[in-house]
């Protein structure tokens, strides 16, 4: 059962979706189209007609969403809600869709949290590594994949579903993709990303689903110990799949292993190197 606590704590931002006062919409389908209007995906960049900005990868690299929300600004200082052509939005992945989106809804006071775990529709037979929002629209948690405008929609032949409303059978958590990994559903070769395959993927998507439900948003790239332990791993998956908020505040605050530390490791740019998070 979704309690009044619950609902108060996902109402209010956490450390990655802290913003000063945003004039953005506050229903779900307008807030995402401008989180549409002001990101753009670097893998989908030629979707737009616009070549890989290189130079500018480093707002990948972005934690909070009001350091994203500055550099949109940076690089156009019109109103959030005017959409800028693509040259002039930030890079940022489904983590940053998802994570924006995120922040506009709780600065409007609406239940909301961003999920970490795959897509199944990106490419047949795979769980693809994404994020979306989780919200909730008054009676259940919905959920939402803010990425998905036309365009994308019109270029995958897999959507065949209103990305406001994602059916839970077409987006996995991260604690479903390793319970069928558990399983033997589903095999370690099916959880990844491009050209990039393996178990980590669904290990490392649900310790940061289960940091998120602590409104802790890290990015797709960062890991730390606790994704190579088994055991807490079958703990956490129950958790991760239910969403149950107070296993997940009670682990989080009691398991050293499970809180996002102060530093942790990045694999994106290679090699493997510590940042702060915090």
């Amino acid at each position: 059962m979704v309690t009044q606590e619950e609902l108060d704590f996902y109402a209010t931002p956490g450390e990655m979706t802290k913003l000063a006062a945003v004039d953005v919409p506050s229903d779900v389908p307008s807030v995402c189209e401008v989180v549409q209007g002001i990101v753009i995906h670097p893998f989908l960049t030629h979707l737009y007609g616009l070549e890989f900005p290189a130079d500018r990868e480093e707002e990948l690299q972005i934690h909070p969403a009001a350091s994203i929300v500055d550099r949109v600004r940076e690089l156009d200082p019109s109103p959030l809600t005017e959409q800028r052509p693509p040259e002039r939005r930030v890079l940022g992945n489904c983590r940053d869709f998802s994570t924006i989106t995120t922040a506009f809804l709780r600065s409007n006071a609406i239940p909301a949290r961003a999920r970490c775990g795959f897509g199944t529709y990106f490419e047949p037979g795979k769980y693809i590594d994404h994020w979306v929002v989780e919200w909730w629209n008054g009676t259940a948690w919905q959920l939402t994949d803010a990425q998905i405008d036309e365009v994308q929609r019109r270029n995958n032949g897999l959507i065949d579903f209103d990305p406001l409303d994602v059916p839970r059978d077409r987006f996995i958590v991260g604690g479903d993709a390793w319970q069928l990994y558990r399983d033997g559903e589903a095999s370690a070769d099916q959880f990844g990303v491009l050209d990039m395959f393996d178990i980590g993927f669904a290990t490392g998507n649900l310790v940061k689903d289960i940091a998120s439900l602590n409104k802790v948003e890290l990015l797709p790239w960062e890991s730390w110990e606790a994704d190579a332990d088994e055991a807490l791993l079958d703990e956490l998956a129950p958790i991760s799949s239910s969403a149950d908020y107070e296993r997940a505040r009670a682990i989080y605050e009691t398991d050293e292993r499970v809180r996002v530390p102060d530093e942790v490791t990045s694999y994106n740019p290679q090699p493997p190197h510590k940042v702060r998070v915090r």
